[in-house]
């Protein structure tokens, strides 16, 4: 098979999805909402129910449609790589980051949650307290894998998606009838809304939640594996419908329009009707909202990458080669500076956008210093940078 030219508007998107991270985590902080142990960590004298509809927004279509890309490239080195190879890269770039970066960050994040939980509390001895713990093993050893969850389920989802791709080609008329029904589907806005928003609410009623879960348990969690690899598949079938890619751009602004209106309509929902959307929630109306939601941002964000980020960047390739970096470090850093900006006699709003610059600059500053032209972003990405290129 002739080999895909770099898709710099996927490309892109994918790494834009990863540092969507940096304003979901510095937001969440000054949420109104109640996170319990999802996210214990709130700034007593600084919230903002603006935040809650950004922290909203985000998780509506974020890790949607890096799944989605992710399966589309999953789908591109399977076929035009071979399998074997598609595994190695996937163990390489997925696997062993994923190992790493849990074991180095585990008591980083112990750390940092404690100390911020006690400096908020106001404390005495706050570092001591935090630190305390490190004098028993278990602190050091992962109880669950935090943000990198995505990294789990990516590779889940993987695995999966390479067995069912081996399964097809042993069918090719099966294969090949259902991406002529997925070429019909793709080229069609108002179908493949209706009927990919379709399968997202059956989906979801029968996990009864209208929120995708995100697990950090280290034991697979099943909705959150059945929900990401929907999202993984039809990344791997654009994949093989590939040269249909630019009618997604067909209403893409209308999409991300009526996105965003669904989006507070829900969050108006979720305040002021009583309506519950914890994960055991089980109401038809939220998931119906849910479903509509995520494909209209799935086919509108895409959409305008694709119409305006189709061309390459010198700019947009070095952020995209720094993504992966600075998703993995960003997290203690959105949990620790929300203490140094504390007493400052700013509100919430102007705090976390204080936090989201200075994680976003610590995280570059990091990857181009110490990463890029190193064996760690080799590591990461593949490849190093000789230190004199941008």
């Amino acid at each position: 098979m002739e080999k895909t030219t770099r898709i710099h508007s996927l490309d892109s998107l994918r790494a834009i999805m990863m540092l969507l991270g940096i304003l979901l985590h510095s937001a969440v902080t000054y949420n109104v909402t109640d996170h319990g142990e999802v996210w214990n960590l709130k700034d007593p004298e600084s919230t903002h129910i603006a935040t809650d509809f950004l922290v909203l927004l985000i998780h509506s279509f974020r890790m949607p449609i890096f799944f989605l890309i992710a399966g589309f490239f999953g789908a591109m080195l399977f076929y035009e790589r071979k399998p074997f190879k598609m595994i190695q890269n996937r163990v390489s770039r997925i696997v062993f980051p994923f190992v790493v970066f849990l074991l180095i960050l585990t008591p980083i994040l112990g750390f940092v949650f404690r100390y911020s939980n006690f400096a908020f509390s106001g404390l005495p001895d706050a570092f001591a307290k935090a630190i305390a713990p490190f004098t028993e093993i278990s602190s050091y050893l992962p109880n669950g894998t935090a943000h990198l969850w995505f990294l789990y389920y990516l590779i889940y989802t993987t695995g999966f998606s390479v067995l069912l791709a081996l399964l097809m080609k042993r069918i090719p008329k099966v294969t090949s009838k259902i991406t002529k029904v997925f070429d019909w589907i793709i080229q069609k806005p108002f179908v493949r809304i209706v009927f990919f928003s379709g399968i997202m609410f059956a989906i979801l009623s029968v996990l009864k939640t209208p929120m995708i879960a995100a697990s950090t348990s280290l034991i697979p969690n099943a909705e959150t594996f059945i929900c990401y690899l929907f999202f993984y598949i039809v990344g791997w079938i654009l994949y093989k419908s590939k040269q249909h890619l630019d009618t997604i751009m067909h209403y893409d602004w209308l999409c991300v329009i009526l996105g965003i209106i669904l989006v507070i309509s829900q969050g108006v929902l979720i305040q002021y009707s009583g309506l519950d959307l914890k994960p055991t929630s089980n109401s038809s109306l939220l998931i119906l909202f849910s479903a509509l939601i995520v494909w209209l941002f799935i086919f509108g964000i895409t959409g305008l990458f694709i119409r305006y980020g189709s061309k390459h960047s010198a700019r947009m390739r070095y952020i995209s080669d720094a993504s992966y970096w600075v998703y993995l470090i960003h997290l203690p850093l959105t949990i620790i500076l929300p203490i140094a900006v504390w007493k400052l006699p700013i509100g919430a709003i102007p705090k976390f956008l204080l936090v989201t610059f200075l994680t976003t600059v610590i995280c570059f500053v990091t990857y181009h210093f110490f990463v890029r032209n190193t064996f760690i972003g080799k590591f990461l990405n593949g490849r190093k940078y000789a230190k004199n290129k941008k």
